[in-house]
Parts: C-alpha cells; sequence; structure tokens
C-alpha cells in the first residue's frame, strides 16, 4: 500500500458512492416526502474524505444521464443492468445540490462515462507532476495508476499505488486493461473469453504479456501449465475478436473535452445559506445543528458515523419544538419559591436538575437546582453563585430544606437526565432522593441503544430538533473554562432551567414510544429505573484499596519494564522508543524484515495488538513488546493511578457506573474501569488483592456459572444442552464427551480445553480459521470438531440460523426479557460488516440476557440488603456476571447462602442457574 501524498487532487468516483451509499445504508430514512439514505450515505463519505485526506484540490464525478460511446461500440453493453431505482433516482438532484452548496467542483459529461472524466483529469495531472487520489471502488481504476496516480477505498481503508496493484492483481497498471478484457464482465456485459477467470487471466499475463503478445504467441501457452492451459489458445484464437472488442471497452478514454481544467478544481466556501435550506429540507438534523452552531457544515466531525434510525424513526414524535427561554423563572426570594414549591407539590410529574462545580459525584458542591412541571414551564433557584454584584440568593440549606420533603416523597415522581448524578449530589447533604421513575437517557437507550450518543445536547437534537445551549457557551473551554459557580446568572440561568424543560419535553415523547412496546417499558420501568437507586448507592459506598501494596506493585513492574525494555533492544541491536508505532515499524518491518501482517488505513505496516500476536508466535520482539505493552498499561491505569484515586473523606475509591454505553445493555465503569482488571495473570490477581475488606469484614464474590452458554441452552432449546446442564454435568467435558463419541469420565484435559474453546466460540460467533488459531490446530480438524458439534447439537445450528432469519428481518433481536438489540449493519451490502453484524445477532441475546439478569439479582440483593442486611453487608462492585460483596464476618455464612440464592432467583430458565460464591481478605481470594 501507499502513503497519501500532501495535498494531492482528490477525484471521487460519486457514482460509485452513490449506488454504495444507496446499497450500504438501507433502511426508511426519509424527509417525509423522498428517500435520502442515498444522499446522507454520500455526503457523510464525502465530509469523511475531506476531513481525513486534507487538500485544496478536489472534484467529485458521476456519470450523466443518456448512452455512452460504448453503447455505439457495443448495443448490448451493461444491457444486463437493471434501470436505477425510483428511489435512488428522486435523490440525485437533491444530492448535486448539496455537494454544490459544500463548495466542491461537480462534474457530468454527456457521452462519456464518470471513469472517462476521471481518467482524463488524473493523466494530466500525473503528467504535470500533481499528485492524484482517486477515491472509488470500482476495480477498472487500476489501469491508471503510476508514479503520481494513486487508489482509495474508503469502504475496506485500502490505498494502492503500482505496487499496490501488482501486489492484489499479481499484474502491473499496464496489463490491467488486458486483464479485463480476458476476464469479461458479467455486470457491465462485457463478453470477455468463456472460461478465462481471475487466476487463468493472471497466468496468461505473467507468462508471456499482453494480448497482443499472446496472439503472437499461442504456441507458447500450453507450457505455461496452468488448469486448462493445453485448449486455451483455441478459446483464445476463437474469440479474439469478442477479446480485442472487451479490450476497447474495458479501457478508460484519456482524452475526454473538459470545461473544467486542472487549476479549476479547487474547492470553494460552503454556501452556509443553501445549506441550511438543504439540511432542512432533508431532516439533517445534526448537520443542521452544526451549521446553525457555527460550523461550516462540510467536514465530519471525530466519531460521526450513519447508523439507521440516528435521524429519524418510523414510531417517534421528531417533530421540531420552538423554545422560549425568556419564559424562565428565576427564584430569587422566598414568597417566588413558596409559590414554586406548590407547583411541584401539585405537579404529576417534575423534571429536576442540579448544577454543580464538578462532575464527581463524591466532591461536587450544589450551586443550584432547576424544575420544570410542563413544556415552557421552568425554573432555576441559585444558590452558591460567586460572581460580583450579583442580587441576593437564597441560602442554600434553606432551599434544600424546603425541598427535602418534596425531593424525599416516592409518591412524586421525578424524571431527570442521568439521575443517579443528582441523586448522589444530593447525598451529600442528606438527602435520600426518591420517586426516580424516569430518565430520559435511560428511556432513549432502551427506546435504541445503538442510535447515537444519549447525553442531552443530542437528544435534544435527534428528537426535539432543538439545540440546547451547551456547557462551554456559558462556561468557555479549555483551562479558562469556569465552573458553574463562577457563571453569570444572566447567562446560568437559562442553560439551567432549559435542561429542566427540554427534559420535561423529551420525557413525553420518549415515554410514549416506550409505552408502545409492553417488553420495551417493562425493561425500562423494572429494571434501569429500579437501579438508578442501587447504582448510585454502590457508588457512594466505594471500595476500601491497600493503596501500600499497589505502591510496591508499581515499583516492580517499573523494574520489570526496564528489563524488558533492555531485552527489546538487544533483539532489535539498537535501542528504539517502545510506545512510538513508527520507530516500531522501522524496526520489525524495515530492519528486521518481519512479515508485514496487516496494515493501517494510510498503507503503512500495522504494530496493533493482534498483528504483534501473530508476530509473537514465530519471533521474540514482537513477545517482549507484547508483555511490555501489557505491564505498562497495567501500571498507568491501575498501580500507578488507584491510589491516587482514593476519596481523603472516605478512604475508599468511588468507580462510576454507566448504564447507557454497551449495546447490549451491559453495564461499563469509569475512573477507574473495573471491568477491565485482568484475572488470567498474576500481575492482575495482584490488583485484585489490594481490593480489600476492612476489619472485622471479608470480601464475598459471587458469580454465575457459564450464565452464557446456559442462556444458550435456554435460547436453542437444544435436547443435549439442555440435558447436560440440567443434570449437572461439567458442561465442557460433557461437549467433549458428545463430539468424540466417549463416556464423559473418559474425557481428557486437553479434550475438555478443545471443547471448552468451541463452546464459548461459537457465542462469538468463532470461524473454523479462528478455532483452528486458538488451539493451534489445523483448520480442517477445527472444522471437524465445529461440524460434530454441530450434529449433537443441532438446536443450537437451527437457533443461529432462525437468529439470522429474524435479524435481516427485523433489524434487531431481543433478549429473553424483550430488550432490544439494534443492527444497523444486517442488511449491508459490504459482506464483511454484514457477516459482523449476523455474529453479534447471535451473541447479542445472550450477552444482553445475561446483562439483564445480574442487574435483576441486584435488585433482588439490594433491597434485602435495605430490609434485613444493613451493617452487616455492602454491595461494592459489579464486574461482569459478579457481583462483589464486603460482608460482616461473622454472619459471613448466613449471607452467602442468603444472597446466593437470591440471585439464583433472578430468572427462570429451561435450566438452572447456578451462582457460586468465594470469600476471603481480599478480592482474589473470594473469586
Amino acid at each position: 500500500m501507499a502513503n497519501i501524498p500532501d495535498n494531492p487532487l482528490i477525484l471521487i468516483d460519486g457514482s460509485s458512492y452513490l449506488y454504495r451509499a444507496f446499497h450500504a445504508y438501507p433502511g426508511t430514512m426519509s424527509n417525509g416526502e423522498i428517500p435520502t439514505n442515498a444522499v446522507y450515505g454520500v455526503v457523510n463519505m464525502l465530509r469523511s474524505m475531506m476531513r481525513h485526506y486534507a487538500s485544496d484540490r478536489m472534484a467529485v464525478i458521476f456519470d450523466a444521464k443518456g448512452k455512452t460511446f460504448r453503447d455505439d461500440m457495443y448495443p448490448e453493453y451493461k444491457a444486463n443492468r437493471p434501470p436505477m431505482p425510483d428511489d435512488l433516482r428522486c435523490q440525485i438532484e437533491p444530492l448535486h445540490n448539496v455537494i454544490k452548496a459544500m463548495g466542491l467542483p461537480l462534474i457530468c459529461v454527456p457521452g462519456v462515462e464518470a471513469d472517462d472524466v476521471i481518467g482524463t483529469l488524473a493523466t494530466q495531472a500525473s503528467a504535470e507532476g500533481i499528485p492524484v487520489l482517486i477515491s472509488t471502488g470500482d476495480k477498472d481504476m487500476a489501469q491508471l495508476v503510476d508514479e503520481n496516480i494513486t487508489l482509495i477505498n474508503t469502504m475496506t481503508n485500502t490505498v494502492m499505488d503500482r505496487e499496490g496493484v501488482v501486489e492484489k492483481f499479481g499484474i502491473p497498471p499496464e496489463l490491467i486493461i488486458d486483464y479485463l478484457a480476458l476476464m469479461g464482465d458479467k455486470v457491465d456485459n462485457i463478453p470477455g473469453v468463456p472460461g478465462v477467470g481471475d487466476k487463468t487471466a493472471t497466468a496468461l499475463l505473467q507468462g508471456i504479456g499482453g494480448l497482443e503478445q499472446l496472439y503472437d504467441n499461442l504456441d507458447s501457452i500450453a507450457a505455461l501449465g496452468f488448469r486448462g492451459s493445453k485448449t486455451m489458445a483455441k478459446k483464445l484464437e476463437e474469440n479474439k475478436d469478442d477479446a480485442m472488442l472487451s479490450y476497447q471497452l474495458a479501457t478508460i478514454k484519456l482524452d475526454v473535452k473538459l470545461d473544467h481544467d486542472i487549476p479549476s478544481l479547487s474547492k470553494s466556501a460552503p454556501d452556509q445559506d443553501s445549506l441550511i435550506k438543504l439540511y432542512g429540507q432533508l431532516v439533517f438534523k445534526s448537520w443542521l445543528n452544526e451549521l446553525l452552531e457555527g460550523g461550516d457544515g462540510t467536514i465530519m466531525a471525530d466519531g460521526a458515523a450513519f447508523s439507521r434510525g440516528s435521524d429519524t424513526s418510523s414510531d417517534l414524535d421528531t417533530s421540531a419544538v420552538k423554545i422560549d427561554r425568556s419564559q424562565y423563572e428565576i427564584i430569587l426570594d422566598e414568597s417566588a419559591m413558596a409559590v414554586w414549591l406548590n407547583k411541584l407539590r401539585s405537579a404529576d410529574v417534575i423534571a429536576f436538575d442540579t448544577e454543580t462545580d464538578s462532575l464527581d459525584y463524591m466532591e461536587a458542591n450544589l450551586v443550584g437546582v432547576s424544575f420544570a412541571i410542563e413544556e415552557g414551564v421552568a425554573a432555576y433557584v441559585p444558590v452558591a453563585h460567586d460572581y460580583m454584584d450579583a442580587p441576593k440568593q437564597l441560602e442554600r440549606d434553606w432551599v434544600l430544606e424546603q425541598l427535602k420533603p418534596i425531593l424525599e416523597d416516592g409518591s412524586r415522581a421525578k424524571v431527570g437526565q442521568n439521575l443517579k448524578y443528582d441523586a448522589s449530589v444530593l447525598a451529600r447533604y442528606g438527602i435520600d432522593m426518591r420517586g426516580i421513575k424516569f430518565d430520559t437517557m435511560l428511556a432513549s437507550y432502551v427506546y435504541n441503544s445503538v442510535a447515537g450518543k444519549h447525553d442531552m445536547d443530542s437528544l435534544a437534537l435527534r428528537f426535539l430538533q432543538h439545540s440546547c445551549i451547551s456547557f462551554e457557551q456559558v462556561a468557555g473551554k479549555g483551562k479558562k473554562q469556569l465552573t458553574f459557580n463562577q457563571i453569570d446568572l444572566e447567562q446560568a440561568a437559562p442553560y439551567a432551567a432549559e435542561d429542566a424543560d427540554v427534559t420535561f419535553r423529551l420525557h413525553q415523547r420518549l415515554q410514549k414510544s416506550l409505552d408502545a412496546s409492553d417488553k420495551l417499558a417493562s425493561i425500562y420501568r423494572d429494571i434501569e429505573m429500579p437501579l438508578v437507586p442501587v447504582l448510585s448507592r454502590i457508588e457512594r459506598t466505594g471500595v476500601l484499596i491497600d493503596d501500600m501494596k499497589l505502591s510496591a506493585q508499581s515499583q516492580e513492574i517499573a523494574l520489570r519494564l526496564d528489563a524488558l525494555e533492555q531485552q527489546a533492544f538487544d533483539i532489535a541491536g539498537q535501542e528504539f522508543n517502545m510506545n512510538s508505532p513508527k520507530q516500531l515499524q522501522a524496526i520489525l518491518f524495515e530492519k528486521m524484515g518481519l512479515p508485514v501482517v496487516k496494515k493501517t488505513p494510510s498503507g503503512t505496516p500495522s504494530t496493533n495488538e493482534e498483528v504483534l500476536q501473530e508476530l509473537a508466535l514465530d519471533y521474540p520482539l514482537p513477545e517482549k513488546i507484547l508483555e511490555y505493552r501489557g505491564l505498562a498499561k497495567l501500571k498507568s491505569t491501575y498501580t500507578d493511578k488507584l491510589p491516587k484515586m482514593i476519596n481523603p473523606t472516605t478512604g475508599r475509591v468511588h468507580t462510576s457506573y454507566h448504564q447507557a454505553v454497551t449495546a447490549t445493555g451491559r453495564l461499563s465503569s469509569t475512573d477507574p474501569n473495573l471491568q477491565n482488571i485482568p484475572i488470567r495473570n498474576e500481575e492482575g490477581r495482584r490488583i485484585r488483592q489490594a481490593f480489600v475488606a476492612p476489619h472485622g469484614y471479608k470480601i464475598m464474590a459471587i458469580d454465575y456459572s457459564q450464565i452464557e452458554l446456559r442462556i444458550m441452552a435456554h435460547l436453542s432449546g437444544d435436547r443435549a444442552l439442555l440435558e447436560a446442564f440440567q443434570q449437572g454435568k461439567d458442561i465442557h467435558a460433557a461437549t467433549a464427551a458428545e463430539i468424540l463419541g466417549v463416556d464423559i469420565s473418559q474425557v481428557t484435559a486437553e479434550q475438555r480445553r478443545r471443547a471448552k474453546a468451541v463452546n464459548f466460540g461459537l457465542i462469538y460467533g468463532m470461524s473454523a480459521f479462528g478455532l483452528a488459531k486458538q488451539l493451534g490446530i489445523p483448520r480442517g480438524e477445527a472444522q471437524q470438531y465445529m461440524d460434530t458439534y454441530f450434529e449433537r447439537y443441532p438446536g443450537v445450528m437451527q437457533y443461529m440460523e432462525d437468529t439470522r432469519s429474524i435479524a435481516a428481518e427485523q433489524g434487531y433481536v431481543e433478549t429473553i426479557f424483550g430488550r432490544r438489540l439494534h443492527l444497523p449493519e444486517i442488511q449491508s451490502r459490504n459482506g464483511m460488516r454484514r457477516k459482523a453484524a449476523e455474529r453479534a445477532a447471535i451473541n447479542a441475546p445472550m450477552q444482553g440476557t445475561a446483562a439483564d439478569i445480574i442487574k435483576k439479582a441486584m435488585l433482588l440483593v439490594d433491597d434485602w440488603i435495605q430490609t434485613e442486611g444493613q451493617g452487616r453487608v455492602k454491595l461494592l462492585m459489579q464486574v461482569h456476571d459478579e457481583l462483589v460483596f464486603e460482608v460482616e464476618e461473622t454472619s459471613l455464612p448466613e449471607i452467602e447462602s442468603k444472597i446466593r440464592n437470591l440471585m439464583e432467583q433472578a430468572a427462570q430458565l429451561k435450566v438452572p442457574l447456578v451462582a457460586e460464591a468465594g470469600h476471603g481478605e481480599n478480592w482474589d481470594q473470594a473469586h
């Protein structure tokens, strides 16, 4: 692959983009009048291209209407192609309008194809020494590649220069036309030579040369020795006319008369007024907001990506709202507060939000509160602003005293955006917030976990077409950013009151849509919302950390890192920066000549973990680098960092759990991330040893045994799998016995290991190739293992087939409890993406159901702790399928038995749920 030159002339094959976008972004995206998926897809790709490959020179080229010179040459040319779908044709004009408004030259030339225009421009530029980057998915374009012309396929992130053409096709660019002529093209109805495919064409061209040389040396073909070589000369002779015609049809025209020259292919400033109008008409809300917020509306922001349903939804009201911020009230005296207290007491639902001076719920000080009781009726109460010459504000303690009965009244429904944070902040002031009934972040997440971000600003844009005042607008950016207590009331009040108002409006729309589905409403009402106060309690409880133990481990790791670094230098024969991909590329692939396993999108050899793992099987340096990286990450993430995260007041570390991040419903945690502490190596276990219990207590860990395999048994209903679990068999040994046809007592440790790899591999969609790699066995043997598995467990195979079909039909799959897991790529024309979506479809119901079960278990356990276990047990952490507790030592047997039983009652499956408990002085001993 090639490096992209600086400031190239970028020529974009718009027609290629158009069809790829239309098929790659399927769905019901519409502005109410016409489909918009192709427009969205093309513009999205253009924005991405403009961000990743900065250049002043760029043009988008499309096929013009009508016939071309090739149709005159061969009337059957492209005769097999179906007419353009009506749903695509109606999108061309608005797409062209958007591209022009973006400031990009757009070229359509009658009588020729886009390829010919691109070829003419590219070769003109190359002749002048100007680097050219052609963005296309069309293999025919490879004939254009030379020392200045490079191809990029943005769908596969591959860049191809001259060497890349040879690597991909086995021949140089000069022979690509001959290659195409020999093979023909069924899609374009180019005849080619019958019986000549990819391998035969390559063998002919490599062995003798192009068409002219082939026809001059027909007698030499038989000696090439490829399959069919003896009869190939006759085929070529009989089909010479078709071969020569195919050569002409496949040749890109390089002398098209154009109104554009190279200097004219420069981007101009976007026509923002036109873009605002067009994005509004097409209902591209996020791009419209970029423009309204001061962006130019052309370059894709980091992390932006198309997701079906992200801009439109068929069953959710997303009509625009009009918000008048001047109507919000600022409460500065007791009489105004009294009026609002009466409003709050009589409201059916209260939208509530806090403003603080920190995002750390353990340290945040309350600066103000806002509430809304109906759309447009909202108020802000400042209680701790520091600005000069401010009107007198009410005392914080007095305000909280007035609000406390309302906030602690469980019969008064509250709605918020991430209410867990607000509940934790209020807890610092002695208020136990009850009546947490609705959360717009969680409502959006349950409705569609992958439709986009679930923060309030994103939800307001998506569902209300409203752009909220951003925090940066009132507080500034970077090092000079103010905390909320420093913000002037004139700016702070509308910002804060708007939060409550928008939250109330979002709740009205999202709740209506959730209520339309009994299953989704149940997930939201019975799992996610009740979990909010539980997680708040877990977070505020925190976990005790032995900082001295971690400090000692940090010092030991530092010594090991120094030793590993020196060993790596010795192997490489020179010193280098172990953390520099560029230097690592030079050492591994240039100096040492190791094979290039994978390349980055820019064409350089990759040094990511997957590549190093493969190389480490045969070479010592990648192995040392992997070990170094793993230890360095442990040190920076845990052994160095955890002691610094101990709260000075509680003496504990307090993580933050996130309910609305993962696609499948699993919780994630940050600051610190407790989900990723390794357990399979000594260093990870030593970190867990630093999670300790106070005097008189023990750490107790209870996790579900093989929960995802049990869920697979339940979902598939496979008789043999159900029987194994119902009889309490070792499932991996039982699988080995089934596959090998032996008694379970005869299964060896190695056979069990292989069966375990198959069991878990199938859950995650592992292929025979992946299984072979994991077990270190031939691919054929791995395939035989899998084939025999499906013979013995036919219900599993049927489940997988049924799930793929259901996912493709409805665009989502469900957990046992009805959590919906959307799969935007399930109908993608890109085979790789579609296969990945199919694997996710099979795994998501298991992983999502496991997430639902552990959440239901947390609710049962917390309820028991609050009623019977207080003072004797605390729930400290949730990590994957495991709950970790701090238990009074004298009560340990009773509490262990009770909680284990509660966890096993969290769901009723066709097989028993089994919870396994352990305990000790620290987390490692307990696990």
